[in-house]
């Protein structure tokens, strides 16, 4: 069905509006985290849950949720995702316990993941002039970036106004609206257009499953024993699931993830730099709002205010500053110095002290921080894009952001209990400089992730070609 241009606009409006609705929920949560934790009681390393359910399921589905729509139609997979989205965040808003919270956070990854996955493939089909498309591409990219910033202001606001439970309900409004705008706008599937071949379900099962076991083991750790037969037995399970994949995707038909690109090194190498910086990265988030909250004081209001710097600089980047760096330097040496900045935002928040200033203490690292982020952040995916063929670069850049999100659970997980472990076991002359003793150790540790990822991207990324790569630079999933 050929759109006029008018339709074309709104749909990438609502196309927008509903991928922004899944970007708000990944930033906007993180302000709200004290007030769930003391509200549903949850332990300084469970409550990586909150945050880890999201990211397992997101990760592993972002592939999957790509070929469906190839298969099934990109349309009626974005109407599903919203729908699934919408009805996992009433689920959301309405928990009062842990373990509904964290399924339903689950099923709002899954739903998440699918709209991720098709709303750019929708965009292409919209929009297939280069010229028309790349305008619109610019714009959605823009408001990607922009849902950060959106998202830590709004979770302040309505977490300090209402409570905790509204940063969900916020979402039913939106994606019913999405919902009934893209029934008349979103252009019909067709048939004939459709992929076919079998669907790697298997292995998007398998991968999930090795990572939330890996991570529960963790998670864990403190409680059970590091050597205990349950930990140990877990971590055996993980590391066996995980060979699955790997058969799998080996002998598959229509793999999930072609085990074949990773004999590209800079595909490689990407996918490496991207699972440590967002170890590092889901650190900063995850603990940084736990040390504004409960640490120095701060409203859920003020908690979101202090990450405002940072995300309107990774905004800034976004709308072309990022682009200009890698026509002028490439892609290695933004990533590497990025990476570094990312490590160095991270160590001034593991030297601030417990009656810490916010102009002293906070601003310094979220400045440091934006800047290292928003540099290094496009860099990496056109990497991993410059080295494979154009036909096969949209599967490069979701493998990189799935191995963004997977780092990321895993990182938060081994971060949350080490935590937790010094918080136990230091004397402090308060639950504050305890829980902040822990919070130190946790940036020291995220900043060697992201230092390693640093050291990687400066001695193995290889400079290519990458004209093609930002002419049609896809939006990350992780912005």
């Amino acid at each position: 069905m050929k759109l006029d241009r008018r339709t074309r606009w709104l749909a990438l409006y609502v196309l927008c509006l509903g991928d922004l609705m899944i970007v708000l929920d990944a930033t906007i949560v993180n302000v709200a985290l004290p007030s769930i934790r003391a509200d549903l009681g949850f332990t300084e390393e469970s409550l990586a849950w909150v945050v880890n359910a999201y990211l397992l399921t997101f990760g592993g589905f972002l592939l999957l949720g790509g070929r469906l729509g190839d298969l099934f139609g990109h349309r009626r997979l974005f109407l599903g995702g919203i729908a699934l989205f919408t009805l996992a965040s009433l689920a959301c808003g309405l928990s009062t316990s842990q373990h509904l919270l964290i399924a339903a956070r689950s099923v709002q990854g899954l739903g998440g993941a699918v709209v991720s996955a098709v709303a750019l493939s929708l965009l292409m089909l919209l929009f297939q002039e280069p010229a028309e498309r790349t305008k619109a591409m610019g714009f959605f990219g823009f408001v990607m970036a922009g849902g950060g910033s959106i998202g830590v202001l709004l979770g302040g606001v309505l977490t300090d106004a209402l409570s905790w439970h509204w940063i969900f309900l916020v979402n039913i409004p939106v994606g019913i609206a999405v919902y009934a705008l893209s029934l008349p706008l979103l252009p019909a599937d067709d048939a004939r257009e459709r992929a076919r071949g079998p669907v790697d379900v298997a292995g998007a099962v398998t991968v999930t499953a090795a990572l939330i076991v890996a991570v529960y083991a963790i998670v864990n750790g403190n409680g059970n024993g590091w050597l205990s037969a349950e930990t140990l037995g877990l971590l055996a399970v993980s590391v066996v699931l995980f060979g699955v994949f790997v058969a799998i995707e080996s002998r598959t038909a229509a793999p999930l993830v072609p085990l074949r690109l990773f004999r590209r090194r800079n595909v490689s190498v990407a996918n490496g730099v991207g699972i440590l910086w967002s170890a590092g990265m889901f650190a900063w988030f995850f603990f940084a709002a736990q040390y504004l909250g409960l640490v120095l004081g701060y409203d859920p209001l003020h908690v979101g205010l202090a990450f405002l710097p940072a995300n309107i600089i990774m905004g800034a980047f976004s709308l072309g500053l990022s682009a200009r760096i890698v026509m002028r330097f490439g892609t290695r040496l933004p990533t590497g110095v990025g990476m570094a900045l990312v490590s160095l935002g991270l160590l001034l928040f593991a030297r601030a002290p417990v009656n810490g200033s916010f102009w002293l203490d906070v601003l310094p690292g979220m400045v440091v921080l934006g800047i290292g982020v928003g540099m290094a952040m496009n860099p990496v995916l056109i990497a991993a894009m410059s080295d494979v063929e154009p036909s096969e670069s949209g599967l490069a850049s979701g493998i990189v952001n799935t191995s963004f999100m997977m780092g990321g659970a895993l990182g938060l997980a081994v971060l949350a209990s080490l935590a937790a472990w010094r918080t136990g076991s230091v004397e402090a002359a308060s639950q504050a400089a305890a829980l902040n003793s822990g919070y130190q150790l946790a940036f020291v540790v995220g900043a060697v992730f992201a230092g390693l990822a640093s050291v990687l991207a400066v001695t193995l990324l290889r400079e290519r070609s990458i004209q093609p790569q930002l002419e049609s630079e896809p939006a990350a999933a992780f912005e």
